[in-house]
């Protein structure tokens, strides 16, 4: 039986379009103590060259709900320029709008729990789950 009082939540992000993690997604973690209770905003961060978020912090004790949410928006418009991928061609003429220019996950905790959840993104589609 676990004596942490409270979960801890990691995430990456792999771009399967191009088979490689996404660097410099930038994500916001907020939680809430109730189903229906506020938001509250814990921290942000961006993903690293291997797609990853190292730093996010704990949520509070009594936390129930966490949200991750990916700007996938700031990804596909300048992320791929800074990683050196091609930007998608959304179009017959080159780079357009941004399909999902935002991924909100919103997921149950448990205190002493760990709670990876990758996001496998691509410009038309996202899936994400539980990993270890």
């Amino acid at each position: 039986m676990s004596t942490q009082t409270t979960a801890s939540v990691s995430t990456h992000v792999l771009d399967t379009s191009v088979g490689r993690p996404a660097a410099g997604v930038p994500v916001r973690l907020s939680a809430r103590s109730t189903g229906q209770g506020p938001w509250t905003a814990l921290g942000a961060s961006a993903t690293d060259a291997d797609g990853r978020c190292k730093d996010l912090p704990a949520p509070p004790e009594g936390t129930v709900l966490v949200r991750l949410v990916f700007d996938t928006g700031a990804y596909f418009q300048t992320g791929r320029a800074e990683s050196q991928q091609p930007a998608p061609a959304h179009r017959a003429g080159g780079p357009g709008p941004v399909f999902f220019p935002e991924v909100a996950i919103v997921f149950a905790v448990e205190a002493g729990e760990h709670y990876h959840v990758p996001l496998l993104l691509n410009p038309f589609g996202y899936s994400v789950y539980r990993g270890s």
